[in-house]
């Protein structure tokens, strides 16, 4: 907090007043950081009429994807973490989001629905969508108390996610659910939404943090899982991204969603040699910041450091 300045302070050396604008500019620095980025997603055009943009958010150690269709729809999948929700909102105001009409948390982990309840009070909303958790497993953590009480607050409501449902269909673009496909799972992670979205001839599969098993019932269940770019699940672990799921999916890029020296090695080195041993592009938002994906139905282009949320 700010305080009229006494004649004490007045008189306080030249060296600490440029201390203390140093200062400022350090904790200002992510918001104007931001600012210029965004910016430049604006400013440069770099969105044609008629295309369908995606953005990886960078948050961090975390998952969100903005998706953003010719005809006006607004689908958020996940919202990064606690620390990341204020920024989050502030990108969103920035990219000229007013609304959200498609909001998916994919699974209730606070790397993912951490800044949800933030976004919730932020913006209108439309349909949101979480998954069935067994009775057992249903999470006791103050974020996912928080998310509930928003949409509670908002007198909103949560339709179930999984897998076979269409959400989106018309003009060329498709949204469907392929996972989860089972009441229960060992791990919270496998019951993330698998979201396909179909955009004219191309297609991008994200997929939260669903490990080997859900993979392997995607996979036992017969959808069509080829898609151009994969989201790659759970940050890049080993835990994901099987052979056999990245072979059915076949995809020409993957894009991970990961913190910079992150306490958990992601993205594994696992993950990574399988990838590139299928000659897939690499995009990492620990080393790319936010990354763009833009769709005309036929071709996708890349735009890579477009803001981060945390550095």
């Amino acid at each position: 907090m700010r305080r009229r300045p006494s004649r004490t302070t007045r008189r306080v050396s030249s060296w600490l007043v440029v201390a203390a604008i140093l200062i400022f500019a350090s904790i200002s620095g992510i918001r104007l950081h931001l600012n210029d980025s965004i910016s430049d997603v604006v400013d440069t055009g770099v969105i044609p009429d008629g295309a369908t943009s995606i953005y990886y958010i960078d948050v961090g150690q975390g998952d969100c994807e903005l998706i953003r269709t010719p005809d006006d729809q607004t689908i958020l999948i996940d919202a990064g973490t606690n620390a990341t929700g204020d920024a989050l909102v502030h990108y969103l105001e920035k990219l000229g989001v007013t609304q959200i009409d498609t909001l998916i948390a994919t699974h209730p982990h606070e790397d993912h629905i951490g800044g949800m309840d933030e976004v919730i009070h932020a913006f209108p909303i439309g349909e949101i969508y979480l998954p069935k958790i067994a009775d057992s497993q249903t999470p006791t953590t103050r974020t996912y108390e928080r998310l509930l009480e928003a949409i509670d607050d908002r007198g909103l409501s949560i339709t179930p996610g999984h897998g076979g449902m269409t959400i989106l269909d018309e003009n060329g673009i498709k949204l469907e659910f392929l996972a989860p496909n089972s009441d229960s799972y060992a791990e919270l992670n496998s019951y993330s939404i698998v979201a396909k979205l179909t955009c004219g001839q191309k297609s991008f599969l994200f997929t939260g943090d669903a490990e080997a098993d859900s993979e392997d019932e995607m996979l036992e269940a017969g959808y069509s899982l080829r898609s151009d770019v994969l989201k790659c699940g759970h940050h890049g672990s080993s835990t994901s991204t099987s052979s056999a799921f990245l072979q059915a999916v076949q995809p020409t890029y993957a894009v991970i969603s990961c913190g910079v020296d992150n306490d958990y090695g992601h993205p594994h080195r696992e993950t990574l040699d399988k990838l590139e041993k299928a000659n897939v592009e690499i995009y990492r938002t620990d080393e790319q910041d936010t990354i763009l994906a833009v769709c005309d139905g036929t071709n996708i282009t890349f735009e890579t450091g477009l803001g981060s949320l945390v550095k």
